[in-house]
């Protein structure tokens, strides 16, 4: 397991935890100046910064991406939204690659409405084919382009709300149907094509699940096409006090952090641990400074 401790040469930061401090044009010079190579931003930071802006600021700065954030909500109450579904997604494509990106994240959606608490429909079953539907008709588009897509399975309190995707087992069986990696063949160029459907495992939401270490090895299965695309942590408090936005900063709660690490590091990933914090309550109320210095003290002593 690579040993982190003298250095943060493989922290990204999520814009998400420091984005009640800061907008995204000073969430990008805070984390240069302290030496963070990553970040993962949101696509209305974005958005607020503009497309070509935030590509001069990372070119500036020499900040790579660990991932952008995000695409999917693919179910709606009829063919239009679905419709609309997909050119949005293709948009969220066209950023990512535009930024740089090794991956887009797609949070799946799952009953449309339900944000709201109105939901459309309560057929769950009818949520996942479309997702599936979703995922397979982006994953053409993002093929085209070579821009790789990463299902996030979030946990199953959020499944009727955002992701009916809740298992990191469910997210990999849809990455084996609709993106086979045994028999694919080489490109014209001669190389082997990426893995261009896979996962982002953040701890938040998949650390309770008992079959974690065999999917995590799972995904990690093929020999030159790992399937584990991003790696998202934070830390699970207890009690937690709200579900959607009180994470915790890593070694303030209970998921055994260093244990996964090594399950993901045995599996082949080799990539960015990305720190991603939801804190109303907390880290967001606090100094920028003071959240990024100590994500940086945490991902050397914890992570």
């Amino acid at each position: 397991m690579r040993d982190f401790s003298q250095d943060h040469h493989w922290l990204s930061i999520n814009t998400a935890t420091v984005r009640k401090q800061w907008p995204l044009e000073r969430i990008i010079d805070e984390c240069a100046r302290r030496g963070i190579r990553a970040i993962s931003p949101w696509r209305d930071q974005v958005a607020a910064l503009g497309l070509a802006q935030t590509a001069r600021r990372l070119r500036d700065t020499g900040l790579e991406l660990s991932g952008y954030c995000r695409g999917g909500f693919f179910p709606a109450a009829d063919a239009a939204g679905r419709q609309a579904a997909l050119l949005d997604n293709r948009r969220a494509i066209d950023e990512a690659k535009t930024l740089g990106a090794p991956c887009l994240v797609l949070v799946v959606g799952s009953l449309p409405g339900a944000l709201a608490g109105k939901p459309d429909y309560t057929d769950i079953g009818r949520a996942r084919s479309e997702v599936r539907d979703g995922i397979a008709a982006t994953l053409a588009y993002a093929r085209s382009v070579d821009l790789p897509l990463a299902i996030e399975p979030l946990h199953p309190m959020q499944a009727a709300e955002r992701a009916c995707i809740n298992t990191l087992e469910q997210a990999l069986d849809l990455c084996d149907e609709l993106d086979p990696l045994d028999g694919q063949q080489a490109l014209a160029s001669g190389r082997t094509p990426p893995c261009l459907l896979g996962v982002a495992l953040d701890i938040y939401h998949v650390w309770w699940d008992p079959k974690l270490q065999q999917q995590i090895a799972r995904a990690g299965g093929h020999p030159t096409r790992n399937r584990l695309l991003a790696y998202h942590v934070c830390d699970w408090l207890t009690p937690t006090r709200d579900l959607l936005s009180d994470r915790g900063m890593m070694g303030d709660g209970v998921v055994e952090l260093r244990k996964i690490r090594r399950w993901i590091e045995q599996a082949g990933y080799a990539g960015y641990a990305e720190v991603e914090i939801f804190s109303d309550t907390n880290w967001w109320l606090r100094p920028g400074e003071e959240v990024l210095d100590t994500c940086i003290e945490r991902h050397r002593s914890i992570v």
